[in-house]
């Protein structure tokens, strides 16, 4: 690593673990509060999708903000304090639309966090840059806890309590920020050629294509699973546990894709674990009345999340370089995770709410099967080693 010894590596876990807390309680069971709060399916979908649409425009701002001061760290920390007083209005329960600004307020500066702290961490792991699963998996762990612990709670506490329970989660993610002391504090280096111009490149633009789709197909996931879970009679406690079997296997990848990620060639990567990712919608559209084949489904977000997530991190820190690495990673953010997050959301809920949850989880398979397609025609095999080098 960059920085010595084994402190750094547990403070960059640490705030990982509490960014993903937060996040297993948000995803999974948010939905399930606005149902509780009685919004309709599509208000519903509109909501969630004010999480992933700030995205599209916060990661850019702070990200360039990072790259041109190289005072990534301050801004993370301004972003996690003014996230927390901004969530904490959702107590008041305003409304549709109060609580739509609430929730766009609050997101803008909660996802100025990830972005700017995943250059932060590659700049620590300096030449070990293979071992950011490793760091990351504890993201993965904090969301297990976290899923698991409110699904076995919500079975026995009225839903409408979740942003008193939610709230501890966003203060420890600000605690972590205040542990972190090793910032890069170099402002951009000198670098070939402009962002439009590395966004022109084939494997560049196929790359976004191709996350972009992914993101989309995960909208119905992400904003109707716990739905579709408990139109089928599943238990809350269940459906916590069928969240964080999913997220387990993603922490049992990140523990070997450093050596997946020096083996195989990144297209191959990528296009497998997209094509199992599209399998894995069509499964849950079809056989999530059968818990053991629901059981297979989730273990396959190894490869819809983990393996397409730790791939495109290394892959932007390769095509991008360092004088652009913070505006490759909220171009990253704010195009797929953004863009495509806050396009399937609201899609879904127009799936939902003309026919249903399973018509919604087709869509999903659709939009990934193009993404697959962009990438098998148009990302170009190189680099053909991920960081073997580096």
């Amino acid at each position: 690593m960059a920085a010595s010894g084994t402190g750094i590596y547990w403070r960059l876990s640490n705030l990982y673990f509490w960014f993903f807390a937060a996040f297993g309680v948000l995803m999974p069971y948010w939905a399930l509060y606005l149902e509780d709060q009685g919004f309709r399916y599509i208000e519903i979908a509109l909501l969630m999708a004010t999480l992933q649409g700030t995205k599209i425009i916060a990661p850019n701002l702070w990200g360039w903000l990072g790259d041109r001061t190289g005072r990534r760290l301050r801004l993370i920390r301004f972003g996690a304090l003014v996230a927390v007083l901004c969530f904490s209005f959702t107590l008041l329960r305003p409304g549709f639309w109060g609580l739509m600004l609430v929730m766009l307020s609050f997101s803008f500066f909660w996802n100025a966090v990830l972005p700017l702290f995943e250059v932060i961490t590659l700049h620590n792991l300096g030449s070990d840059s293979r071992r950011y699963g490793r760091v990351r998996l504890w993201g993965s762990i904090g969301f297990i806890l976290s899923v698991a612990g409110f699904g076995a709670a919500l079975d026995h506490m009225a839903v409408s309590i979740m942003p008193w329970l939610v709230l501890p989660l966003f203060a420890g993610l600000l605690m972590a920020t205040l542990q972190i002391h090793d910032e890069p504090s170099t402002r951009r280096q000198p670098h070939h050629g402009s962002v439009a111009a590395i966004l022109k490149r084939p494997e560049v633009w196929s790359f976004f294509i191709l996350n972009f789709m992914l993101q989309a197909s995960h909208g119905p996931y992400y904003t109707f699973f716990s739905i579709h879970l408990e139109q089928l009679g599943y238990a809350k406690i269940s459906t916590g546990a069928l969240w964080a079997l999913g997220v387990l296997a993603e922490v049992g990848l990140f523990l070997v894709m450093h050596r997946l990620l020096s083996a195989y060639p990144m297209r191959v990567i990528m296009l497998c674990a997209a094509t199992l990712t599209a399998l894995r919608w069509l499964v849950i559209a079809e056989f999530s009345q059968f818990l053991w084949i629901l059981l297979g489904a989730q273990l396959l977000h190894a490869a819809s999340y983990a393996a397409l997530h730790a791939a495109s991190v290394h892959y932007i820190r390769v095509q991008f370089g360092e004088g652009h690495q913070g505006q490759g990673q909220a171009l990253y953010s704010g195009l797929t995770y953004g863009a495509g997050g806050a396009f399937g959301a609201w899609i879904s809920g127009v799936l939902v709410e003309w026919e249903s949850t399973v018509a919604a989880f087709y869509g999903g398979a659709g939009f990934m099967l193009v993404g697959v397609a962009a990438a098998w025609l148009w990302m170009r095999p190189a680099p053909q080693r991920a960081y073997a080098g580096q």
